[in-house]
């Protein structure tokens, strides 16, 4: 499970960089299964401005030089709405297990 200080930390950094409406921790760290080998599984939420792909890779660059690997996915607010509900998407994941560290 990630401290309290790791979360502000991961908040202080994507939020320096984008406007999110909500970042859901997903996966073994919200689980509480983590282990020594887990990464971090973050699902920020708000719009995407420009290519998913390089918004993703300038999360993860906001992320460098952390303790953790993290593994982010970004979606629209509609997009979270919709996929929230049909099982096997992240969006489903995220909203059954996830922990939300930020929300607007």
């Amino acid at each position: 499970m990630l401290s309290k200080e790791l979360k502000s930390e991961i908040k202080k950094r994507l939020l320096a960089k984008f406007d999110l409406e909500k970042i859901i921790l997903f996966g073994s760290q919200a689980r509480g299964t983590a282990n020594w080998k887990s990464d971090v599984d973050l699902l920020l939420i708000g719009d995407v401005k420009y290519d998913r792909f390089r918004m993703m890779t300038d999360a993860l660059r906001s992320l460098g030089r952390m303790k953790y690997a993290f593994d982010v996915i970004i979606l629209t607010s509609d997009e979270f709405e919709e996929d929230k509900y049909i099982p096997g998407t992240i969006a489903r994941y995220a909203f059954k297990e996830g922990k939300v560290i930020y929300e607007k």
